[in-house]
């Protein structure tokens, strides 16, 4: 990479957001398009609950990077470490200067193993596991596979995460396959949960509720995981109604790290002022920065109030990448996003239950008085085997 170079459209970040993005502009005749990303393999990252859930291998949701990347798309293989809007320049890990006539947002989120104390380490003991890590999904479904009695903890933690519900996907996977061993009834299972409801989404709680009567899972409602010892073995456990404690002695513990946007981002004037999560201040219709004309996100680390999940940063990869090509042609912004939402839950080793929501939670399914949020064999089909090929084959390559 040389030591300063310029770009029209400079994308930060090369997951879903930013390579499905990169190749819509593309189709829509945008020429000098970068993607800036440092990861040698592309991740598709709704897979990783079926790893840790044993109904997926792992060589199934990773690719090179190369291979992903549009033809026509320059891909700088490095990480960004800062942005001065003012200048429009990105600043390179390497050093490097990046200029750019409009800059798109889209790092995903880091995980902040270190706001648990103890986390770090129990997830890497030979007892727990994190399936929001692509190297230890498949060691969670060996921890799960092999326990035949004792307790099975997992948890989510508060704020915002990419896909919220997939915390819970592994659980109700790791439940099924207890039951068809015939040892589910010696397992004690605990999900902690820090909000009032199992999910948030009428219907979908309905559910899910149902689920978790029918597997004898103990939900602890509208509480975290705050400290972990991985010598004892105990997970610590607060209630946030009422501020008691409890210590769960685990077998296995899967658990989600807390998120936030990366601490470049933070560092930056990108985010709304008093932000500590570091997203970034953009309207959440258009997608364009409040500030700077010339500043887009969309994914992750947008600052939007929709939930965080691929379902989501499809409609938005579309509204952003039309209202960039507009604004570049000085034209109004059209396009809205109207704060769509989908998480998929693997409710048993062979069904789905679709939660389709809008950004205030309330239902928002795709066919109109279709109850997609029942559980359903078609809906795993969709969830498991048509997805992965629509999002390889159609959404990365800007179709879908």
């Amino acid at each position: 990479m040389p030591a300063r170079e310029h770009h029209d459209v400079l994308i930060i970040g090369g997951g879903n957001a930013g390579i499905s993005l990169a190749a819509r502009l593309h189709r829509y005749g945008v020429k000098d398009v970068a993607v800036a990303e440092p990861k040698d393999h592309h991740l598709y990252q709704p897979l990783f609950s079926h790893i840790a859930g044993g109904r997926a291998t792992a060589s199934e949701a990773i690719r090179p990077q190369a291979s992903v990347t549009p033809r026509g798309v320059t891909w700088l293989h490095g990480a960004a470490a800062g942005v001065d809007a003012a200048a429009n320049t990105v600043t390179m890990a390497s050093g490097a200067k990046i200029t750019y006539g409009h800059l798109v947002v889209c790092p995903g989120l880091q995980l902040d193993w270190d706001q648990v104390p103890g986390l770090a380490e129990a997830v890497h003991s030979p007892h727990g596991a994190s399936h929001y890590e692509f190297e230890l999904a498949p060691k969670a479904w060996t921890l799960l596979s092999t326990l035949k009695s004792g307790t099975a903890v997992f948890t989510m933690p508060a704020g915002p995460i990419k896909c919220g519900g997939a915390a819970q996907k592994p659980m109700y996977l790791a439940c099924d396959y207890w039951r068809e061993q015939g040892v589910l009834d010696d397992i004690r299972v605990v999900m902690v949960q820090p909000y009032p409801t199992v999910f948030g989404v009428p219907g979908v709680d309905e559910e899910l509720d149902r689920k978790v009567a029918e597997y004898g899972i103990e939900l602890r409602l509208n509480s975290e995981l705050v400290a972990v010892d991985p010598a004892a073995r105990t997970a610590h456990i607060r209630n946030n109604s009422d501020g008691g404690t409890e210590e769960l002695r685990y077998d296995v513990l899967n658990a989600v790290p807390p998120q936030s946007a990366p601490d470049w981002l933070k560092r930056s004037d990108l985010p709304a002022p008093g932000d500590a999560g570091g997203f970034v201040e953009v309207d959440p219709e258009t997608l364009q920065h409040v500030r700077y004309p010339n500043v887009w996100s969309l994914g992750d680390a947008a600052g939007t109030t929709n939930s965080k999940c691929g379902g989501a940063l499809r409609k938005q990869a579309k509204v952003l990448a039309k209202n960039l090509v507009a604004a570049r042609k000085g034209k109004p912004l059209k396009q809205k996003y109207n704060g769509y939402a989908v998480c998929p839950f693997t409710a048993s080793r062979s069904t789905v239950i679709f939660a389709e929501f809008d950004d205030q939670y309330r239902p928002m399914p795709t066919i109109p008085r279709v109850p997609t949020w029942k559980e359903s064999r078609a809906s795993w089909v969709v969830d498991r085997d048509i997805f992965p090929q629509v999002y390889w084959n159609l959404i990365l390559k800007g179709r879908a």
